[in-house]
């Protein structure tokens, strides 16, 4: 291994923390990650699960960023397939000719009309102009091109036609779970390291204190009794998104202001009528006050999103409103009022503070989703950090970020990751899905596990299942076939993600790795099998277990609204 004037620290596992690991050591360069939490457990958890060009963008002139993020999008359906799929939006329409005039305004950047929201929302026309300017950007021969109809055209979803007349239909791309697209990263950057014999490190839970010419990283919550494991880096990537002034504060670096995020909640639901309704594809519609909402599927669950709220307390802070929470209640209903959803048919709800650049704008939608690379000067240790950003761009960002450090340490720009496949997508030869079904139960029979279980571990990293499931046990003694109480996935699941995924806690396993909390049914038996796993690898005591689930289960109440059976 190698370590030392070629070792690069990344402070922040978000998306582009772990975006940017990939691209490092892809070229070469030694990488440390390191995080005062769990890999993706920020806003990275938080978004949309949208993969999208950023049609909204095109009101504010800002073209390239709609072509950028048109072309990563591209990118992300044919080399993560595993985790991103082609998603049809709807659009309704109250009239044709609404906010034709507010929409110049803001293109041209005209203050009296910069907040201006149209009465009757966006017309058709002005939608039209929309997705004709987004199709021409894409040429993107996997989604089809965008349509517009009468509200009550057959397939359109039957929003309210007492409110809206003309339907619009376009597609962009959904990631199912973002957290497990991280991961994937993750796990490509480490295969880069070990093909090249380069020191990569992920350090969760930890804290970088700067000493000098040196980073101390220590476990949160450590004594003096530990001793930090201790690194001379070449170069630091502050990649903390919403948290990088704290970031830069706290390693005593002089900057300016540089974030500014705002807070988006979103609201999920098992409701079996409002699921029925949308099908497969999903309704981008506007509030009453202009901002956009998204109600799309997700699994068995629906997602509704979101809100745009400026937000200045700590980003592990962030909570739903009650206020929210009704706000989006009520434009759901409004929407699709056959869905009659209620308070009571939320199942549970996140929110998280989106890593956007500090701006005086006249409204939260009108700062911009570009991402920047800033150059700390005068630092012992030379220094970067990352502003901005959305999920969608976080390879390029990582790409422009790759460049950055690549030049500031002397080395050539050999690789970028343009058209490499992530871990599970079987380097271009992933199954069609209409043949997915039959390909998890081949699997299945080879394997002994039930096709549904297949299908669950599958769903989490693609076809690296298939080496998870078949892979013949250590001690050699027969393979354990165990599914994890009252959950389709089998147990070697569990135990690959606590072994080679950095899984560390419940709430690791539970939020970010099995992804759990979108299963309809989460129950105590469920946690205690977690927390025997855990015990298992030595990362919890058997006496310890009790103790652990009940603090999960008021971690979900507390956080997300969630009720384990």
């Amino acid at each position: 291994m190698t370590t030392g004037p070629d070792t690069v620290l990344i402070l922040g596992a978000g998306i582009n923390g772990c975006a940017l690991a990939r691209e490092l050591t892809l070229n070469g360069l030694s990488v440390w990650l390191v995080d005062t939490a769990d890999i993706a457990s920020g806003a990275t958890a938080g978004s949309s699960h949208l993969i999208h060009g950023g049609l909204r963008y095109l009101e504010y002139g800002d073209f390239e960023l709609v072509k950028e993020s048109l072309a990563e999008r591209g990118r992300l359906l044919r080399l993560a397939p595993q985790f991103v799929r082609p998603l049809r939006l709807w659009i309704p329409s109250i009239d044709r000719f609404g906010g034709m005039m507010s929409a110049v305004g803001r293109f041209w950047g005209w203050k009296r009309w910069s907040d201006v929201r149209p009465k009757n929302g966006r017309g058709s026309w002005l939608v039209r102009a929309g997705l004709a300017f987004y199709d021409t950007y894409a040429r993107d021969p996997l989604v089809p091109r965008h349509r517009v109809m009468r509200v009550n055209a057959a397939g359109a979803p039957p929003v309210d036609p007492n409110r809206y007349h003309w339907i619009s239909s376009y597609y962009d791309a959904q990631v199912i779970y973002p957290e497990r697209l991280t991961m994937a990263l993750v796990e490509d950057a480490r295969r880069h390291a070990e093909q090249q014999q380069l020191d990569f490190r992920v350090f969760t839970y930890h804290r970088a204190i700067l000493r000098g010419t040196s980073v101390e990283i220590v476990p949160i919550g450590s004594g003096a009794a530990i001793s930090p494991t201790v690194l001379e880096p070449a170069m630091i990537v502050n990649a903390t998104g919403a948290w990088v002034d704290e970031t830069l504060q706290r390693l005593q670096v002089p900057s300016g202001r540089l974030m500014g995020g705002t807070k988006g909640s979103h609201l999920f639901t098992f409701h079996a009528r409002l699921r029925e309704l949308l099908g497969d594809d999903g309704i981008y519609a506007e509030a009453p006050d202009g901002r956009p909402i998204f109600i799309t599927p997700l699994g068995e669950a629906v997602l509704i999103g979101t809100t745009d709220e400026r937000f200045e307390g700590p980003p592990e802070q962030a909570r739903a409103s009650d206020g929210e929470i009704e706000y989006l209640l009520a434009a759901v209903n409004e929407i699709l009022p056959a869905a009659v959803l209620t308070r009571a048919d939320i199942d549970f709800h996140y929110s998280a503070v989106r890593p956007l650049p500090h701006a005086n704008a006249a409204t939260t939608a009108a700062i911009s989703r570009r991402h920047a690379v800033v150059k700390h000067e005068g630092t012992v240790v030379p220094m970067i950090s990352l502003v901005g950003g959305k999920l969608t761009t976080m390879r390029s960002l990582a790409e422009t970020a790759a460049d950055v450090v690549l030049t500031q340490l002397g080395r050539p720009i050999a690789e970028n990751s343009r058209e490499s496949y992530l871990p599970g997508a079987a380097d271009g030869k992933y199954p069609a899905p209409d043949a997915l079904a039959k390909t998890w139960a081949e699997i299945a029979e080879r394997t002994g596990y039930p096709a549904t279980s297949v299908a669950a571990a599958w769903k989490l990293c693609g076809t690296l299942a298939a080496c998870i499931l078949e892979a013949p046990p250590k001690d050699g003694h027969p393979p354990d076939k165990s599914l994890l109480d009252d959950t389709p996935l089998p147990y070697a699941m569990v135990r690959w993600s606590i072994e080679h995924e950095h899984a560390r806690t419940l709430a690791d396993l539970v939020e970010r790795r099995l992804m759990l909390l979108y299963h309809q049914r989460l129950t105590r038996a469920t946690l205690r099998g977690l927390g025997q796993a855990l015990a298992e690898a030595g990362h919890l005591g058997v006496s310890e277990i009790g103790a652990a689930v009940e603090a999960e289960i008021a971690r979900l109440l507390e956080h997300y609204g969630r009720r384990v059976s």
